[in-house]
C-alpha cells in the first residue's frame, strides 16, 4: 500500500500526517507553547519547540504501521515567493530528508501556504480543483491573502491581493489580548462574537486591490474604552475581517471571472465568519484542516509523486 508522509513546522504548530494511496489520513499536531501574555514566539524558540515536539508527532503518526513509505514531503518556506523564509521550517525539511534517506524514497518540498490550499481542497472534497483555476483565501496569523491558484508543480499560486499592514490573525490576537483571551485567541473571540449576533456592516479600508487592517485594532480599543461589551468588540473585529474577505472576493471575480472560491487558514475556521461566506458559495476546510497542519503537505506529496509517475 502506498503511504505518503507530510511534515509542517510552522511558527504556530508542529504537525505530521500520513496519507494512504486511497485517501485515508492520520494526522497529529500540537501548538507551540507560548507564554501567557505573549502573541507568538521568536524563531529560535520555535525551532527549539519543533525539535522537541516533532519526534513525538512522527511516532504518533506511524503507531503500529510498519509499511514502507512511498514518498515524503515537507513545507520549507512560508509562501511561494522570492525571499520567503523562516528558520522554523528547517526542522520539518530536515526531518523529511532523514526519512527520505532512510526509506530510499523521494522527498518533495512545498510552501506552507500551498499546504493550506491543498488541505482545504482535501477537507472540502474539492481535490478536483487541483487540475483547475480557482480563487483561494488564506487568512492566518501571517497572511491575509487572496490567491489565484492554477495547476502547476503541483500548484501555481499568484498573489492577487493582500493586507498592507496588520494581518487578519494578528488583528484577532491583538484584540483577543485586549479582552484577556489566551493565545491564539481565534476560537474564544469567535465564541464572544457569536453571542453578539449577526456580523456588523462595516466598510474596510482598501488601497487598490489591497486592504488595510491596522485601523481595526484602534477601533476595537476605542469601543472597549467607551464601555462596549466584549461581545461587541469581538464582533467588530471579525466583522471587519469578513468585510475585507467579501471585498477581495468581489474584486477577484471582476478580474478573473466566476471561478470557484476556497477558504483556508486558521482565521477562516471562525464560526462567526464561515456561515456568511458559505452562503455566498465558498468551500471551506474543516477546522482541523484550516489551522496549521501537515495534511495538505501529505496531499501535495501524493499528488505530485503520482503526477511524476515515479514507481
Amino acid at each position: 500500500m502506498a503511504l505518503y508522509f507530510g511534515i509542517d513546522t510552522s511558527n504556530y504548530t508542529t504537525s505530521a500526517a500520513l496519507l494512504s494511496g486511497t485517501g485515508a489520513l492520520v494526522q497529529h499536531k500540537r501548538l507551540l507553547p507560548v507564554r501567557e501574555g505573549q502573541l507568538g514566539l521568536r524563531q529560535s524558540d520555535a525551532v527549539f519547540e519543533h525539535t522537541r515536539q516533532l519526534p513525538e508527532m512522527i511516532e504518533a503518526c506511524f503507531g503500529e504501521r510498519r509499511a514502507p513509505l512511498t514518498a515524503v514531503g515537507a513545507s520549507v518556506r512560508p509562501r511561494d515567493a522570492e525571499g520567503s523564509y523562516m528558520p522554523c521550517f528547517l526542522c520539518g525539511s530536515g526531518a523529511a530528508r532523514i526519512l527520505g534517506a532512510a526509506f530510499g524514497v523521494p522527498v518533495y518540498s512545498f510552501s506552507h501556504q500551498a499546504g493550506h490550499v491543498a488541505a482545504a481542497l482535501y477537507s472540502s472534497g474539492r481535490l478536483d480543483l487541483m487540475e483547475k483555476r480557482f480563487i483561494c483565501f488564506h487568512f492566518s496569523g501571517g497572511t491575509t491573502d487572496c490567491l489565484l491558484v492554477s495547476p502547476g508543480e503541483p500548484l501555481r499560486i499568484e498573489l492577487a491581493a493582500t493586507s498592507l499592514d496588520l494581518k487578519a490573525g494578528q488583528a484577532v490576537d491583538r484584540v483577543g489580548k485586549m479582552l484577556g483571551l489566551g493565545f491564539p485567541a481565534g476560537p474564544k473571540l469567535s465564541e464572544l462574537a457569536l453571542r453578539f449576533g449577526e456580523p456588523k456592516a462595516l466598510r474596510p479600508v482598501f488601497k487598490g486591490e489591497d486592504a488595510s487592517l491596522s485601523g481595526v485594532e484602534n477601533q476595537c480599543a476605542a469601543l472597549l474604552q467607551r464601555g462596549a461589551p466584549p461581545e461587541e468588540v469581538a464582533a467588530h473585529c471579525l466583522s471587519y475581517i469578513l468585510a475585507v474577505a467579501r471585498r477581495m472576493a468581489e474584486n477577484a471575480r471582476l478580474r478573473f471571472g466566476d471561478l470557484p472560491v476556497v477558504y483556508a487558514g486558521g482565521v477562516m475556521s471562525s464560526l462567526f465568519l464561515r456561515p456568511v461566506l458559505e452562503r455566498e458559495g465558498g468551500a471551506f476546510a474543516a477546522p482541523e484542516f484550516s489551522s496549521d497542519n501537515a495534511a495538505g503537505i501529505a496531499v501535495l506529496t501524493r499528488f505530485w509523486h503520482e503526477r511524476k509517475g515515479i514507481a
